[in-house]
């Protein structure tokens, strides 16, 4: 249950406006029950680089699905590596990716909607959930302009979707191209597939690159139909 009321967040949102700001209050109220959940794509990065700088000992998690690319697993070790990031690792319960393997075959997502969610489930949202229940606060590194139900985002929230907890999304303005010149402007490890046009990377059979004029997340599920495709991360789902 969140310790902030909704005015009290409202009052935040119009008062902290930079990244560094968001980041500054979070780690001050709630650290150390407070870590950025992290696919150490091009915006988490960035906010990595933020954190490191307010408090070293911020904390960041990652859910390690099995099915990612190895370039993923690299950009992790450079960015511990630089920022001397005790990177918490998750991973979904052995006996759910068990049982839904042998019942659905490894490729079920490829199949339907319904797999792909169930797929996203066991091994992103369960994870997700179980670290969030020890945990008052998370932060992540959402920007609005990524699909439309990220627009009504604020950078300070209470997450009703996780037991009011408190979320943040210091970077929800930025844009791509801001993104990436903070990453360049500040030499941050960032994810090598970004220059292979994977402007957005998920899981390895799930993501491919995009093609010059497509939209940025174009590449996650690109078998689906949907143009508002979630993983079920930010959205509601059952628990």
């Amino acid at each position: 249950m969140s310790k902030f009321t909704p005015e009290q967040v409202s009052e935040l949102n119009d008062k902290l406006k930079t990244p560094e700001e968001v980041l500054q209050w979070g780690l001050e109220n709630i650290h150390p029950k407070l870590a950025l959940a992290s696919s150490f794509g091009a915006e988490d990065v960035c906010v990595i680089h933020m954190l490191s700088k307010i408090n070293p000992e911020a904390r960041v998690f990652s859910l390690d699905t099995g099915r990612l690319n190895q370039e993923t697993y690299d950009v992790m070790d450079e960015i511990r590596k630089k920022y001397n990031s005790k990177i918490e690792i998750t991973f979904p319960d052995a006996s759910e990716v068990i049982e839904m393997v042998q019942t659905h075959g490894l490729n079920l997502f490829y199949e339907s909607a319904e797999n792909r969610k169930l797929c996203c489930g066991v091994r992103k949202v369960h994870p997700l959930n179980k670290m969030l229940s020890t945990l008052d606060g998370w932060i992540t590194g959402l920007r609005s302009d990524q699909t439309q139900n990220r627009q009504a985002s604020k950078k300070i929230e209470i997450d009703e979707q996780h037991d009011s907890m408190v979320k943040l999304n210091p970077i929800l303005d930025w844009s791509w191209d801001q993104t990436m010149g903070y990453i360049k402007e500040n030499d941050i490890p960032y994810n090598k597939l970004i220059d292979q046009g994977f402007p957005s990377i998920g899981c390895e059979p799930c993501t491919r690159a995009i093609k010059p004029g497509e939209d940025l997340r174009a590449g996650r599920w690109w078998w689906e139909n949907q143009s508002d495709k979630e993983c079920g991360l930010h959205m509601e789902h059952n628990k």
